[in-house]
C-alpha cells in the first residue's frame, strides 16, 4: 500500500467486489466503493452527512490552511461562493493573456533543454503548469525563484503527507526524528514567500489575476478575506491547480506518442481551428475530438484517483451500512476502469467521449474532477490550461517515446508516471519550414 496503493486496491476489487472494507494503514477501517449508486449517495444524494476525512482536514490543513480543499460545512460554501467568481467566463477570458506569456516563458526553457536529448516530460510540465498557475495568481510580478521554491515545497510537502496517511505507524518517529519539523520549516518559508506578495499587492493598483479577484471578495458583512486566508486559499488552489494538468498532460502525450492517428487528428484539430494563432479562452469548445482524447487519457489515469470523505451520522445505502466516523474511499481509478461501466475498459478509446454519450452513461462512473457540490472549482481553468499547452506543444514539436521503458502510475495525492516518461522531442517539420522561409513569405 505504501509503495502503491492502485494494484493492491484494484486486486481487492476482483476479490470482494465493487464495495469492501479494509484497514488504511493497518489502523484506520475504511470502506472503499466503486459503486456509482454508493459515490451518488455519498457525494451528492447525501453529501451533508459526508465530510473531508482527517487526512485533507488535519494533515492538509497542517500544512495548507485552513481554505476550501480543507474545510466543510457553512465555513466551505461561504468561501467556494467568493472564489467561483474568480474561475468565470470573464475572468478565464482575462487570464488567458496571463497564461500565454507565462507558457511562451516555459516554451523558451524546453527549447533549450530538447537539445541534450530525451526528457522526462513529467517534471517538464509540472514547471509549466506550476509557473501558469503560479502567474494566474500572482501576476507576472512573481519572480521565477520564488515560483521554484513554492513548487519544490508543494511536491515535497505532498509526498510528506503521503507517508504519513498510508503509515501511520511511523508519526511517532517523524515527530521525534524531526522529519515533520523539517516540513513545516520548508511551509513556513514558502508561506511567507507568498504573504509577502499578498502585502505588496494590498498597495498596488488592480491587476487582472486571480490574487485580485481573492482581494475583492466580500462576506455578506462587506469585510473580505485576511491576508492569511488570502495566501491559505492560493496556496491550496496552486496544488489543485498545477498537478491535475501536467498529470493529465503527461499521460495524454504519452499515449498518443502510442497513436499516432489520435495525433495527426488533434493536430489537424488545432491547425483548422487555430491556423497561427494562440489559445484563448473562447476557443476551448471549438475542438470537439481533442476534447474526447482529454476525456479518454483523464478517464485511463485520474489525476485524483481517490475521493476520500467521513461519515458523520451513520448511514446505509442499499446494503452497505456505513457507521459514523467511517471512512468512505470513493476509489475514482477504479471506477474508470470497471468492465460494468466501461467496454474494453483498459483500452484507449476517445470515442467513448463523443457528443451525447455522456446521456447513456451511469451518473458517477466517470469523476476527473470528482462529483457533486464538491466538484473541482477549477475544471474549466484545468482544460483551458491542458489545451492551451498542447496546442503549443503539438503544433510546435514532433516527439516520440524511447523505448524500453516501465511506464506505470504511482498513486500519490496525484496519480503519478512512477518512473517518469521519457520522450524525445524534435522540431515539427512544418515549423523548421516557416522558420526557414523569408519574412514576407510567412
Amino acid at each position: 500500500m505504501a509503495q502503491n496503493p492502485v494494484p493492491v486496491l484494484s486486486t481487492y476489487l476482483k476479490l470482494y467486489g465493487d464495495t469492501f472494507r479494509f484497514y488504511l494503514g493497518g489502523l484506520k477501517e475504511a470502506i472503499v466503493t466503486t459503486d456509482p449508486a454508493v459515490i451518488q449517495h455519498v457525494l451528492k444524494t447525501n453529501a451533508e452527512n459526508y465530510r473531508k476525512s482527517e487526512i485533507q482536514v488535519r494533515r492538509m490543513g497542517h500544512f495548507l490552511g485552513k481554505g476550501l480543499l480543507t474545510t466543510h460545512g457553512e465555513p466551505w460554501k461561504t468561501q467556494r461562493r467568493l472564489i467561483q467568481k474568480g474561475f468565470d467566463r470573464k475572468q478565464l477570458d482575462a487570464l488567458s493573456s496571463i497564461m500565454q506569456d507565462s507558457l511562451t516563458e516555459s516554451i523558451r526553457e524546453f527549447d533549450r533543454r530538447i537539445q541534450d536529448g530525451p526528457v522526462d516530460i513529467y517534471p517538464q510540465l509540472m514547471e509549466m503548469t506550476f509557473a501558469m498557475v503560479a502567474r494566474s495568481l500572482f501576476g507576472a510580478r512573481l519572480k521565477r525563484e520564488d515560483i521554484d521554491l513554492v513548487s519544490h515545497t508543494i511536491c515535497t510537502v505532498q509526498e510528506f503527507i503521503v507517508r504519513q496517511t498510508l503509515q501511520p505507524y511511523l508519526n511517532p518517529w517523524f515527530a521525534a526524528s524531526g522529519e515533520l519539523k523539517k516540513h513545516e520549516d520548508m511551509r513556513v518559508r514558502a508561506d511567507n514567500v507568498l504573504l509577502e506578495y499578498i502585502k505588496e499587492r494590498r498597495l498596488q493598483p488592480p491587476g487582472s489575476d486571480l490574487l485580485q479577484s481573492l482581494m475583492d471578495a466580500r462576506y455578506a458583512d462587506g469585510e473580505g478575506m485576511s491576508d492569511e486566508l488570502v495566501l491559505s486559499e492560493s496556496m491550496q488552489l496552486l496544488v489543485a491547480g498545477h498537478e491535475t494538468s501536467s498529470n493529465g498532460l503527461s499521460w495524454l502525450l504519452y499515449l498518443l506518442s502510442t497513436r499516432p492517428d489520435c495525433l495527426e487528428r488533434v493536430r489537424d484539430e488545432f491547425d483548422s481551428v487555430l491556423g497561427d494563432t494562440l489559445l484563448s479562452h473562447g476557443d476551448v469548445m471549438k475542438f470537439p475530438y481533442t476534447t474526447q482524447v482529454i476525456q479518454e487519457a483523464l478517464r485511463l489515469y485520474p489525476p485524483f484517483w481517490m475521493i476520500d470523505r467521513m461519515a458523520v451520522n451513520d448511514d446505509q445505502i442499499g446494503d452497505v451500512a456505513i457507521p459514523a466516523g467511517s471512512m468512505v474511499i470513493v476509489y475514482v481509478y477504479g471506477a474508470h476502469h470497471a468492465s460494468r461501466a466501461w467496454d474494453d475498459p483498459e483500452e484507449f478509446q476517445p470515442e467513448r467521449f463523443v457528443k451525447g454519450s455522456e446521456k447513456l452513461r451511469t451518473p458517477f462512473t466517470y469523476l476527473p474532477f470528482g462529483g457533486g457540490p464538491r466538484v473541482c472549482i477549477g475544471n474549466q481553468y484545468a482544460m483551458l490550461q491542458i489545451l492551451m499547452i498542447l496546442s503549443t506543444l503539438l503544433r510546435r514539436y514532433d516527439f516520440d517515446l524511447v523505448p524500453g521503458q516501465n511506464i506505470v502510475e504511482r498513486a500519490m495525492v496525484i496519480l503519478r508516471p512512477k518512473n517518469g516518461i521519457q520522450m524525445r522531442f524534435t522540431r515539427a517539420a512544418v515549423v523548421e519550414r516557416q522558420a526557414a522561409a523569408p519574412a514576407n513569405a510567412l
